[in-house]
This record gives structure tokens, sequence and C-alpha cells, in this order.
């Protein structure tokens, strides 16, 4: 029994043992993720920061601390009320982005980061646009931002936290004061809208004035050019009869023949009452008149007059 018993013992102190083992080897061995940084405390103090990869601690003696975050991190604070210059309460959403820079003093500088940074936001943006109207604060986000960006870099740079931007989300005025700017807005909107119209207008007009001024000078030089080519094509006409008429050297009875077939066309129409006879046509006549053996004019001849003078005949229609 005595044996059993001691065998027993043997083996629960065997086994405490082991497990203790087991327990300092998991404090000794650590691993450190990438973009992770771990501060180590040796009996209390600061020893050394940790890097990513595998680290070997002293138990019971070497604490590690939270691991740290080193990539760039992105915080919206809560909106904050804000008075312009002008006496009006806005409310500005902020967004702050920062990167943990020295682990060892964003431990031991700065109980919380974060919280500080936010708490330096508010008074700096508090600071930033009391100093400008309303109108300022909503057209002037660019120079609130390097002003907030600035003074937060400063400050924190000591509690090893570099902020790299500092974002505006919102700038919410009252809703009075944004009623009167939509319907201010919406005002200037009409305006520049009855600009634009009038503009168009003016312009339309201008284009349409335009068009028919080059069209009238087009269709007038059109005209011009027409009739220049008409009175051309009528002047080689008559150079070309008049040419052709030489050429064919005619007789004065012949001139004469085809000049009275032409007198019955000056006779038509109902209103031709009166017609003039040159006294070149009596000569001509006379010319014909003797070839032909009819001298004696009728009682219903016409009478052309003296050869030498024009004469006037009457034809009733």
């Amino acid at each position: 029994m005595g044996n059993s018993a001691g065998a027993v013992a043997l083996t629960i102190v065997l086994v405490v043992l082991i497990i203790f083992v087991v327990i300092v080897l998991i404090r000794s061995v650590r691993i450190i993720p990438q973009a992770r940084a771990g501060v180590v405390e040796r009996l209390g103090k600061y020893q050394r920061t940790l890097n990513p990869g595998l680290t070997i601690l002293i138990p019971f003696v070497d604490r590690l601390l939270p691991l740290l975050d080193l990539r760039e991190q992105v915080v919206s604070f809560p909106p904050q009320p804000v008075i312009t210059e002008d006496n009006l309460v806005v409310s500005i959403d902020t967004v702050v982005y920062f990167q943990v820079t020295d682990p060892r003093a964003a431990t031991y500088e700065i109980a919380n980061y974060i919280q500080a940074v936010e708490q330096l936001t508010t008074t700096t943006l508090r600071n930033v646009v009391g100093g400008l109207n309303l109108e300022e604060a909503l057209t002037s986000r660019d120079q609130i931002n390097g002003q907030l960006r600035g003074v937060l870099d400063e400050a924190t740079g000591r509690w090893g936290i570099r902020v790299s931007r500092v974002e505006l989300k919102a700038i919410d005025p009252p809703l009075s004061i944004q009623d009167s700017m939509e319907k201010q807005m919406r005002a200037e909107r009409d305006r520049r809208a009855a600009i634009l119209t009038a503009e168009g207008t003016k312009q339309s007009a201008i284009l349409t004035a335009e068009g028919e001024r080059q069209s009238a000078i087009l269709k007038a030089e059109g005209d011009a050019k027409a009739a220049i080519l008409r009175a051309d094509g009528e002047s080689q006409a008559i150079q070309k009869v008049f040419d052709a008429i030489h050429k064919g050297n005619p007789t004065q009875k012949l001139l004469a023949y085809q000049y009275l077939q032409t007198l019955p066309k000056l006779a038509e129409g109902s209103s031709n009452k009166l017609w003039i006879i040159p006294s070149e046509v009596g000569e001509a006549l006379k010319g014909i008149g003797n070839v032909l053996g009819q001298v004696n004019p009728g009682p219903d001849s016409v009478d052309f007059g003296d050869p030498g003078q024009g004469s006037t005949g009457t034809h009733s229609a």
C-alpha cells in the first residue's frame, strides 16, 4: 500500500511539473505579427520594444504589454457644436488619419492617445472655425483641414503619433439658416437661368439676322451674275444673227419681204390700234412693187407716206 501511495504522489508531481514547464514555455516564447509592436517591461521597467517575429521572454520577470497597431488608423469623431464668428452654431464631423510611429512614447507619454487626439481636434476646430463666419467656414474646408493637421501633428509628435490627414466630413448649419441658404441658391439659379435664356435668345436673333443677310447677299450676287450671263447670251445671239445675215449677203427685196411677214404679228391683240412703220420700209415696198408689177396700191392698201420720212399707219384690230 505504501508503495502504491508513493507512486501516485510521484505521478502527480510529475504531471504538475510538466504543466509548469508548458506554462513557462508558453510565457517565454512570443510571436509578434507583422505591422504590430510590443513593449516589454522587466520587473516593471521598460526593457525593449519587440519587432515582428519570434522572441524569447524571461518568465515571471518580463511582461509583454498589449500589442500596438503600427498601421495608419482612421478615427471618426462624433459631431461637435462650434460657434462661428457671426454667432451661429454649426455641427462639424471630423475624420482623423494617424499612425503610431514610436510604440514606447505612445505607451508611456499618453494614457489614451485616441481620446487625446479627439479632444485636441475638438478644441483646435473651435479655435479655427471661431475666427470664420458661416460662409467662410463652408467654403474654406481645405484651409481648416490644413490648420487642424498642423496643430495636431505638432502636438502629437511627442506622443509617438503622426497625424497624416484631417478631414471635415460634414458641416451642418442650423435648419433656419439652411432654409435661407436654399432660398438664396434657388433665386441665384433662377437668375442665372434667366440670364442664360436671354443670352441664348440674343445669340439666336443675331445668328438669324446674320443668316438672312448672308442669304440676301448671295441671292443678289446670284441675280447679278444671272443677269450678266443672260445679257452676255443675248449679246452673243444677236452677234451671231448679225454675222449670219451679213455672211448670207441678203438683198433689199428679201429684207422687205421678211419685214412684211412680220407686220401681221405687230397687229395681234385687241389693244393694238395704232402702230408705226419706219420710212425705210416704204422704199423696200416700192422695190418689191416694181418687181412684182404692183406699183399702184389698192383702196385697202396701207399708205406708207414719203420714203424720206417716217409715216404712221392705222390698223383696226
